[in-house]
This record gives C-alpha cells, structure tokens and sequence, in this order.
C-alpha cells in the first residue's frame, strides 16, 4: 500500500514555523487513540512514550514545521509527491506515526518527538521547549533525528556561526573621496577574500567535514554624494566538530588577517555547535548496518547537536534526498519511504 496519500495528508496541512498548531492537534490526536503510548503536548509539541520494562530507549524526532511555501501546490505524480515539506521532513513524519501505532513486539523503548519551529532562530527551538519545561520527557539512551538522508546516517552535524564584520572609513564629499575612506571599497577586499576561501576538510571519527565560509549580506552607504565611512557584512561560516565557538572566530579572524583594522568590528551574531558522529554507540553502530550505506557527515546543523547538548548520542536518518530540502520543487518518492520504515522497524521492533 502506498504511503504517499498519508504524505499528502500532513503536506496540505500549512505549518510554517510558528504555524504548526494545527499539525501539532492532528498528530496529538492521533497518538492518543493508540492504546500503549502515554502522549503530551507541550505547546505545539508532540512527545509520545511506550513505558515498558526494556533496559534501554531510544528517541525518535522531527520537525513539524516547514521553511515558507504554498502547501496547496503538492501533487502525487507515479511514486513520487512533490510539495512543500514533503522531503524535509513531512514524509518521515508521517512514517514516524505509522511505526509509533505500530503493536509490534519493541526492542527498546521508544520516545517518539513531533516538535516545532526547527526551521527558524534555534532559540525558537520546540526541541529546547520542552527540554526547559519537560528534561524528563526527552530522556534517551540514544537518538535518531529523522532528517532526510537518502537513507544513509549522516552523522553528527556542522555547526553553524554568524558573524558580523563592520569597517571603518572616513566621510567625504564624492567629489573629492580623496579627502576620506570609503569602508564600502574596504568592504570589497574583505567580501574578496571570503570569495577565494579554500574549504578546511577535518576528520572526525573517521567522517570527513568540509567546512563552509560564505558572505550572506552586505550594508553601507549615507546618501548619493556622501563616501560612506562604516560598512557592514555577515559571514556564515560552517563549522566541524573538531572546534569550538572560539577556534572558529580565531580561524575567521585570522583568514581575514591584515584587512582586519583595530577600529574595525567582528563580532558573533549567532552559534550553534557542532555534533561529533557519536559512532561509537551500539545503536547507532546497527543503524549503520541495516541501512546498507557507509555513514557520511551531515552537510548543515541539526538538532543531533541539541540532543549531544544534552548527552545523548544521536544521529541524522531520514527518507528523502537532502539536497532537494527548502526547494521548491522538493519531492520524496514511495521508494525512499519504504527503504527508511522497514530500516527504522527493523531497529526498533524485534
């Protein structure tokens, strides 16, 4: 039977970030019906738990929200549902319902976590929600973050930091910018250099990060005949496990080198951290098996690295291709469906 019409059916239900209510209601109502979960709401996120007498639990989690995107669009063409959040992540959320009604035999305990806001400000976070009004509901042995993969674990994750860069000038009349500095034509030897960043490679448990550097907007200018004397920039730069919050600024900072000025700024907007691949956990190990593929790093920041935070190994698993997530065109077929439920049932269910 196809799963395709039960992707659909949470793809037509509009849950743009800060918009998942109605979502959060349909997969709360659900959960409730099925006889062995115990099932919460915190805000507008879903935490449903089998409370048995195995040794060990393992966490199931993913996102309700989608990036912005007209839902009413989704169209099932053959094996295959094109629409918004259909890859990332609704089709593993709708075979996260399917296997959490699932009366098989368990081999673990399972925690099963539909939460909010993933696709916005991480301090919007429903995972972090419920972390700080319920810790207890997210305790685990190990963890899965359904994220799509095409099937393989991608393990660990980048982290991700924003960076501002603001340069100072002198102001001038444009007609004679010989009398100042322009900190927009300073701006440019900067946004230059970020232009010919070589990516660092760093391994990590035997999984090769490739690090990122990129300029995501520009600002400056006071008026058509004035030479601007400040102008500013944001950096993202991707980051791999082997580093903190600070080796990462000295490394920027350093790459920029002598177009760095002591009156100029470089301060940090935004970090979240990395995850290292945790493939050292038993779990994880079997996933790794019985998915088929070798592990790969996860090329982005997930919240594998909010479950690390709080000390359970974790790992990225999901169905669908990643580099289709947040466009437009994003799509997940029957086939990938498949080949995440029977891996993930083949985990949890003896």
């Amino acid at each position: 039977m196809s799963r395709l019409p039960d992707v659909l059916r949470l793809v037509a239900i509009d849950s743009i970030s800060r918009n998942e209510a109605a979502l959060a209601t349909l997969v709360f109502d659900e959960l409730c019906s099925v006889e062995h979960l115990v099932v919460e709401r915190v805000g507008d996120n879903v935490i449903a738990r089998t409370e048995g007498f195995h040794a060990h639990r393992i966490l199931v989690a993913g996102h309700l929200d989608t990036v912005p995107g007209d839902p009413s669009l989704a169209i099932i063409e053959g094996d295959r549902l094109t629409g918004l959040g259909a890859c990332d992540m609704k089709g593993s959320l709708a075979v996260m319902l399917e296997l959490a009604k699932d009366t098989s035999r368990r081999t673990f305990d399972i925690t099963w976590v539909f939460y909010a806001r993933e696709e916005i400000a991480r301090s919007e976070s429903g995972l972090l929600e419920i972390a700080q009004l319920r810790p207890d509901l997210l305790q685990a042995d190990a963890a899965i973050v359904a994220e799509p993969t095409g099937g393989a674990v991608e393990a660990g994750c980048q982290g991700t930091l924003r960076l501002g860069l603001t340069v100072q000038g002198l102001r001038a009349h444009t007609a004679r910018p010989f009398t100042g500095r322009n900190a927009i034509h300073r701006l440019g030897a900067a946004i230059n250099q970020v232009a010919q960043y070589e990516p660092r490679v760093a391994v990590v448990d035997g999984i090769v990060f490739t690090e990122q550097l990129q300029v995501v907007s520009v600002g400056g200018g006071i008026a058509p005949n004035v030479v601007p004397d400040s102008a500013t920039l944001v950096l993202n730069h991707r980051v791999a496990p082997d580093r903190s919050l600070d080796q990462a600024v000295t490394a920027v900072r350093e790459y920029l080198g002598d177009l760095l000025e002591d009156e100029d700024l470089l301060e940090v907007l935004d970090w979240a951290p990395a995850a290292p691949p945790s493939l050292s956990h038993p779990v994880i190990q079997s996933l790794v098996a019985a998915s088929g593929q070798p592990a790969r790093a996860k090329v982005g920041w997930t919240d594998v690295a909010t479950l690390h935070e709080m000390g359970i190994p974790a790992t990225n698993f999901g169905a669908g291709d990643p580099l289709l997530a947040h466009r437009s065109d994003e799509f997940v077929t029957e086939a990938e469906l498949e080949a995440f439920a029977s891996t993930l049932r083949g985990l949890l269910f003896s």
